[in-house]
């Protein structure tokens, strides 16, 4: 599996040269300010070119700022949409895996995983994740995700396909196959190939996650679990949003240790 490869062709939505771009940020930051946070610290994980983390930083008044990405070559991208967001908050750029979150950074006063990530993990890796933004979160921490939930759309709304066109291009149409399950692991096999030519550029493992599954598992790792959906907070552009506060830090701190590598 190769993220790089894989978001070098999905790539518009957190481009600061892009207008699309440029307008989700808005939209972000927008929903941050009808939640009447403040805070002095915001985490960003899964961070991209640390879309999310801006907006928020900025929309909570945040002094800093830490951006969190396997991929290091989006990491320097933050500085321009620091500069569209007109705000100079301590940055810290962490090339690095969101799993191991403990050993990264320090405490933090809200956490953000913005952009329908969830996919990416599977049940026991997304059990560590919680648990370590739970224990690097303050004590009256909050964690915000965007997601959605794809077994309402893949069962009740027909949009899960064997064949799916991903994207066009005037130079190409990338195309993904399913290509298998783990049972053990939940998680789907995907390939992804270029046309015409049927050039294979990269597989994914993927999770279709639903938003009560992960409610639940916030609710053993937080005092406070809750869900906004995108009438509830009337912000475009926005999808649902899972909030998380109060970390169980103890509990948090036992459970990741036992968590150390999936299936």
């Amino acid at each position: 599996m190769s993220l790089k490869e894989f978001y070098r062709h999905f790539r518009w939505w957190m481009e600061p040269k892009d207008v699309r771009a440029v307008q989700r940020f808005h939209s972000i930051v927008r929903f941050f300010e009808s939640q009447s946070y403040k805070a002095s610290s915001v985490l960003d994980l899964c961070a991209g070119t640390g879309i999310a983390g801006v907006a928020a930083a900025k929309a909570l008044s945040a002094s800093k700022l830490t951006i969190v990405e396997a991929r290091k070559e989006d990491l320097e991208k933050a500085r321009e949409w620091l500069e569209i967001a007109s705000i100079n908050p301590e940055l810290n750029l962490i090339a690095g895996d969101v799993l191991t979150l403990p050993t990264l950074v320090d405490k933090h006063d809200v956490a953000v995983l913005w952009g329908h990530t969830m996919p990416h993990f599977d049940p026991f890796e997304v059990v560590r994740l919680f648990a370590g933004v739970a224990v690097v979160l303050s004590e009256d921490g909050t964690f915000f995700i965007e997601e959605t939930d794809r077994i309402s759309r893949f069962l009740y709304h027909s949009n899960y396909k064997n064949f799916l066109v991903e994207a066009k291009t005037e130079e190409y149409t990338l195309v993904s196959l399913h290509e298998g399950y783990d049972v053990r692991r939940g998680i789907e096999k995907r390939g992804y190939y270029r046309l015409p030519g049927f050039e294979k550029v990269t597989e994914m493992e993927l999770r279709a996650w639903d938003l009560a599954s992960q409610l639940a598992l916030g609710k053993i790792f937080f005092k406070d679990a809750e869900l906004i959906t995108p009438p509830e907070h009337g912000v475009s552009g926005v999808s649902e949003v899972l909030i998380f506060k109060r970390p169980r830090r103890k509990i948090a701190r036992e459970i990741y240790s036992e968590f150390q590598n999936s299936w």
